[in-house]
């Protein structure tokens, strides 16, 4: 029998009456179980019970469950939930009257606040004594994590007496918000201007006085500010600020976490990050402790033992916690019984997650229909939606927002007066981030049109900027960007201020006038015709007229779709991959442009995923059958997912597995694949027969558990399976997997959330809630002896993983960091891998133990490099945290799942050569195409099978950067040039051990490049010392130089051979390009110089036909030449310095690498008027080199981003990859929203 429901507790209150009418409205429905409630309406048992505790109000989603699964009125319990939160928000609201609260809810603590902030007292010395050795210090820390507190309220106070501090957030326009804070007269200004005020603020004072500027929320930078040169430029003023010689200034930087990534692009900045980096963990016990309870002592207050132990449990670990933690204090001292805070008033208020949601319910409930719109739109706008990272808050001007409708205000004041939003003067903001992770009304918000959302943003901006031009119509919105606003507001025209009507009202009868003068144009043409010609010949032209017009119109049409969603394609990319995929192909199909192939040929630049959908909650754990034809996916919906894994492109639910009440967090496939293990934290394990996929049946149900299951694991022999519940690990023999029988059990400190078996079964490990890893040897089963104690992570572990060959042990923690333990010798300190912006949540090597994939809370996926410890690659995909990786037995698929409801299948290697630890500066295919060499600053070059992607030989004789490389006609032997000022012959017949064959030392600076002639049989290398060596190498073991060519004044880059062998174009520092003919190399005699280049001249090719030669230079320019007449065709200006150049072997496409991270490709048949035909991205760095293979479209480049890349160029070889791979295939659905009022055109029809 079901126990019975715990009594009510005695009183008379809100809550009670609440929950004894829910509890009636059950018994009403015949009192049905909460297992089969929750079965029903797909909410916990626990949840369930607890909504009729009348503890605290459930969430209205939960409310709503529970009265549909018994049948009850939904409207009317909607309404009576809002009469109960808004009492609950008036009891709340009188208890703190005439009270300042000891405890700042959302707000961040000020300076004047230092006497009631506690807990962070260790990191505001570690923060102090930085701050003493560095002039530049900033402070990294998740959303929620208290980095605003600690500068406000733990740094400030605690500088020594006479320094002075600017504070200050960077908003939309950093740099002139800097200058109004320094009080500079200018309003803009420079680094001379803040040296001025530094000195001006230290005037008179202590002579080792300095002035601090602290960037709260730096952020805003990236999230705020669209101006990429304003960054720029701010970015330079601190750094500035900071590194002047005997200056007296010091800078101090607040920023989130996941923002790291942004501040590498700016190299300056990240060389004072070294040794200049504090983050900012979890509390421990103890800090929690102190923030709860010093604040109350000092306010006279105590807090009830029961309820700091609560506070403790729930807060500890978790990332981004505090503001919802200081937020429910402050609901419970509102809800205090005398002085005493109580687990009660706790439970009342909602709980740490429940708070927040409940205050912003509350006050939600309390407008009217017309203030609930004009709240609903007020948080949209405060709100950035975050593109692969966070979503974001925004502050406004309060011109932003419609005043004169008295609502505003109301609003306004009433979030206000909740502490939901804080308001300035002249500007308005949400308080904190954390409101937008837990009102979940507000992410409904969020999540309904994302793109609608920018394009708000958009318009508001272009809004400001008429208005700040006085109205001009030169500002108004035109073409496709009207055509996107004005959809907004058909959508709904509520979002839209006054402001923005009005911009909006001027585009359109700009659009209007102008499209009235056209016709007026238009007309006095057909009147002039009329007089001139007859009526036949007016009728002819007439109709030719209006078919010429409709087709132009269509054409301008199909352009202004296609520019759109090619743009919106490539913001999709990361989020979405298959939709992107097929968006660009259609956008292409549509209007084959520049900007639609540039988004069609970089579909594939960049990592691909195919997205598992279909779970109602985060997805817990992937995990792949030993034969890879099967996935399971775990969930916190309380089921288990089969997927076929045959084709990861085309993934397909075999069956899904019902029966856990609770989420489930542990998946394992028994090695012969008929078994599949899941624990839940329904605390039970089932066994499950999978013989039939498609049929699955639980064979039995492992019991007796006191707490949550979190993991279970196979031995390799399948025998013996593992699980970890309830404090303890515990091994079942399961020889035969209908009767399993336990046979050991040990007891762990906290809970083990994560076990692996060692590949040869030797021994069993566990990762530890305590911060621990324990590793006990089970070959002594069915004893189970004391387990060895790995320690060294501060904060809980997460995951174990054992490498294929059992000799190294992964573990992830909460401490951000991976760590590889010596299997052999467990005891000595690991190597750390550190990289991470948050909690690591998983990891999984690869099939042959090469590549370790790591899974985080930062929404990042990270491949490293186990023999060298470092990282490879970072994938970043699911917008939500990573919470398993597992490599598929091919190790072709990598499987992430995510907090988003989604598991991601990234395909492996992908088009990403990730070995080298450096700069990509060369990269050469084989004359066949087969192999790619690339070289590196690294100092290694590697040989690469371009069919696998897999590594066949690394060559590291060089002592320095190698960025010169070329093949044989023949292919039998590799030319590479160092930096080592050596260039080196290798035989490289066979591919997997080449063989040094000579060393060329006759340069007395960098070698920066190697050329064979046609035959083979003579080699140019190229110097930093301004001379190219021209060398007889028909013995390659024995070469001899035939002559020096030393006509450039500077160093010389590059070198290269005309396709007959009769010419050699060397391009220099020098500025010029220089033609010398080598029909008798060992009298070369000049040809020519070409001049015109205003910078050094990096790269220089043939084309095939070896008419035209293309030179790319630091001018920011590629210039194409005539050979024999020596003259300058053309000119073709690009947006940064050019660093390679390469012609196609048709000679058809020019392709460009520069430092603006694009590949761009130009069409050069005509070489008099070359045409850009797309702009491919992915890489995130400087493009450095270039290749073409032997079969025209596949381009391989290398970057400074340590990256090499294989890209396909031909469209149509694109389109049928994605028409191959992308699924699910677009709905009509998407297409009549991406491409309205056009007939549907799928792009792969029989897909």
């Amino acid at each position: 029998m079901p126990r019975a429901e715990r009594p009510l507790d005695n009183g008379d209150n809100v809550l009670l009456r609440f929950a004894a009418d829910l509890r009636r409205l059950r018994a009403a429905a015949g009192s049905p179980p909460y297992r089969a409630l929750a079965q029903q309406v797909h909410y916990s048992t626990a949840t369930l019970s607890q909504a009729a505790a009348g503890r605290k109000l459930p969430t209205l989603a939960v409310t709503l469950a529970y009265v549909r699964g018994c049948g009850g009125d939904v409207g009317e319990w909607e309404r009576r939930w809002h009469e109960v939160a808004a009492e609950l928000a008036e009891d709340a609201h009188h208890a703190s009257d005439g009270q300042e609260p000891p405890y700042a809810g959302l707000a961040s603590f000020q300076p004047e606040d230092t006497d009631r902030f506690f807990g962070r007292e260790r990191l505001v010395e570690d923060l102090l004594a930085r701050l003493s050795t560095r002039r530049l210090v900033a402070l990294f820390g998740a959303s929620g994590a208290g980095k605003s507190s600690v500068l406000r309220a733990g740094l400030i106070p605690r500088l020594p007496a006479g320094w002075h501090v600017v504070l200050f957030t960077p908003g939309a326009h950093p740099v002139e918000e800097l200058g109004f804070v320094t009080g500079c007269s200018s309003g803009v200004p420079d680094a001379r201007d803040l040296r001025l005020l530094v000195r001006q603020r230290l005037a008179g004072g202590p002579d080792d006085a300095e002035v601090v500027i602290v960037v709260d929320q730096f952020e805003e930078v990236f999230t705020l500010c669209r101006d990429p040169a304003e960054r720029a430029r701010f970015v330079d003023l601190l750094v500035a600020a900071a590194v002047e010689e005997h200056g007296r200034c010091r800078v101090v930087l607040g920023v989130r976490a996941d923002f790291y990534a942004h501040c590498t692009n700016y190299p300056r900045l990240v060389d004072l990050f070294r040794d200049a980096q504090i983050p900012v963990c979890p509390m421990t016990t103890d800090e929690l402790r102190s923030a709860i309870v010093r604040p109350a002592v000092a306010a006279g207050c105590t807090v009830e033992s029961a309820l700091l132990a609560k506070l403790v449990v729930d807060a500890h670990g978790q990332v981004g916690v505090l503001p919802l933690l200081s937020h429910a204090l402050l609901e419970t001292w509102r809800r205090r019984r005398g002085n005493t805070l109580t687990l009660n008033g706790f439970h009342a208020a909602g709980g740490i997650d429940g708070a927040l949601a409940q205050t912003a319910e509350s006050v939600y409930a309390e407008f009217d229909p017309h203030q609930r719109l004009l709240a609903r739109n007020l948080f949209l706008r405060l709100t950035v939606p975050g593109e692969g990272t966070e979503d974001t808050k925004r502050h406004i001007s309060r011109g932003e927002l419609d005043v004169d409708d008295p609502g505003t205000m109301v609003v306004l004041d009433r979030l206000a007066r909740a502490r939901l939003l804080t308001l300035d003067r002249d500007t308005v903001e949400i308080t904190h981030e954390a409101l937008i992770r837990s009102w979940p009304r507000l992410r409904e918000w969020l999540a309904e049109d994302r793109e609608a959302l920018r394009t708000h943003r958009q318009l508001t901006e272009a809004t400001d900027a008429w208005e700040s031009v006085d109205r001009d119509p030169g500002a108004l919105y035109r073409g496709t960007r009207l055509a996107l606003a004005q959809d907004l507001s058909t959508k709904d025209d509520s979002v839209l201020s006054r402001r923005e009507r009005e911009f909006l009202a001027a585009s359109l009868s700009a659009q209007v006038r102008e499209q009235t003068a056209a016709r007026l144009r238009t007309r006095r043409l057909r009147r002039l015709v009329a007089l001139l010609t007859v009526f036949l010949v007016l009728a002819a032209t007439a109709t030719t007229y209006a078919l010429r017009a409709r087709t132009a119109a269509d054409r301008q049409r199909d352009l202004a779709v296609a520019q759109r969603v090619a743009g919106q394609a490539g913001l999709l990319r990361a989020a979405d991959p298959a939709t992107a995929a097929q968006l660009g192909l259609a956008a292409y199909r549509l209007a084959p442009t520049v900007d639609t192939r540039s988004a069609l040929l970089s579909t594939f630049a960049t990592p691909y995923a195919t997205q598992l959908t279909g779970h109602d909650n985060e997805v817990n754990m992937s995990t792949f059958s030993a034969d890879g034809k099967l996935l399971a996916t775990a969930s916190q919906d309380h089921t288990v997912r089969l997927w076929s894994a045959d084709d990861p492109h085309h993934p397909e639910v075999i069956a899904t597995l019902t029966g856990h009440s609770d989420s489930v967090h542990g998946t394992a496939f028994s090695p012969d694949g008929r078994v599949l293990a899941t624990g839940s934290w329904d605390d039970t394990v089932r066994l499950w027969d999978i013989s039939d996929p498609a049929a699955p049946q639980v064979m039995v149900t492992l019991s007796g558990f006191t707490g949550d299951v979190n993991a279970v694991a196979f031995s390799p022999d399948g025998r013996t399976l593992a699980v970890a519940g309830d404090s303890r690990v515990r091994l079942w023999d399961t020889t035969d997997p209908r009767r399993p029988a336990e046979i050991a059990a040990a007891r762990v400190a906290l809970s083990s959330v994560s076990l692996a078996f060692s590949p040869d079964g030797r021994a069993l490990a566990g990762a530890n809630w305590d911060g621990t890893t324990l590793l006990w040897d089970v070959t002594t089963l069915p004893r189970l002896g004391e387990p060895r104690v790995l320690t060294g992570h501060t904060a809980p572990v997460t995951w174990v993983a054992f490498s294929p060959d059992a000799r190294l042990l992964a573990t992830t923690s909460q401490d951000h960091t991976v760590r590889l333990w010596d299997t052999a010798d467990p005891l000595a300190p690991p190597r750390v891998l550190a990289g991470h912006a948050d909690v690591v949540r998983a990891a999984a090597f690869s099939p042959d133990g090469s590549v370790l994939a790591t899974g985080s809370y930062d929404r990042t996926t990270r491949l490293w490099d186990v023999a060298h410890a470092r990282e490879l690659t970072a994938f970043n995909g699911p917008t939500g945290y990573v919470l398993s990786v597992a490599f598929s037995p091919d190790g072709r698929t990598l499987a992430a799942s995510s907090k988003n409801y989604t598991t991601w299948l990234w395909d492996l290697p992908g088009p990403t050569i990730t070995a080298h630890g450096n700069p990509v500066c060369a990269v050469a295919f084989s004359p066949d195409g087969s192999v790619l060499a690339t070289g590196s600053w690294d100092r290694t070059v590697r040989l690469w099978d371009t069919h696998s992607n897999v590594q066949l030989a690394v060559l590291t004789q060089h002592r320095d950067s190698v960025c010169g490389l070329a093949f044989s006609p023949d292919g039998h032997t590799l030319a590479t040039a160092s930096y080592d000022r050596t260039a080196r012959l290798w035989d490289v017949s066979d591919l997997r051990r080449p063989a040094e064959l000579f060393t060329f030392a006759a340069h007395h600076d960098n070698v920066n490049s190697v050329a064979f002639a046609r035959d083979g049989q003579v080699l140019a290398i190229a110097g930093l010392d301004g001379t190219v060596s021209l060398w007889d190498i028909a013995d390659r073991r024995y070469p001899n130089r035939l002559a020096v060519l030393s006509g450039h004044r500077k160093g010389v880059n590059a070198v290269v051979f005309s396709p007959d062998g009769h010419t050699l174009a060397t391009a220099g520092w020098d500025r010029s390009v220089r033609l010398s003919d080598v029909r008798d190399p060992r009298r070369p005699t000049d040809l020519a110089v070409l001049t015109g280049h205003t910078d050094g001249v990096i790269a220089v090719a043939f084309s095939p036909d070896g008419r035209t030669i293309a030179t790319g230079g630091w001018d920011r320019t590629v210039r194409l030449w005539d050979v024999r007449a020596a003259t300058e065709l053309a000119v073709v200006h690009q947006t940064d310095n050019v660093n390679a150049v390469v012609l196609s072997p048709d000679g058809h496409t020019l392709a460009v690498g520069s430092w603006d991270r694009t590949v761009r490709l130009w069409d050069v048949r005509d070489p008099r008027h070359p045409a850009e035909s797309a702009a491919v991205t992915g890489h995130t760095d400087a493009v450095w080199s270039l290749a073409f293979a032997p079969d025209g479209h596949t381009l391989a480049t290398g970057s400074k981003d340590h990256t090499a890349r294989l890209l396909e160029i031909d469209p149509e070889r694109v389109a049928a990859t994605v028409c191959a791979v992308a699924h699910p295939p677009l709905s009509s659905a998407q297409w009549d929203r991406y491409f309205p009022q056009l007939p549907d055109r799928r792009p792969c029809p029989g897909h």
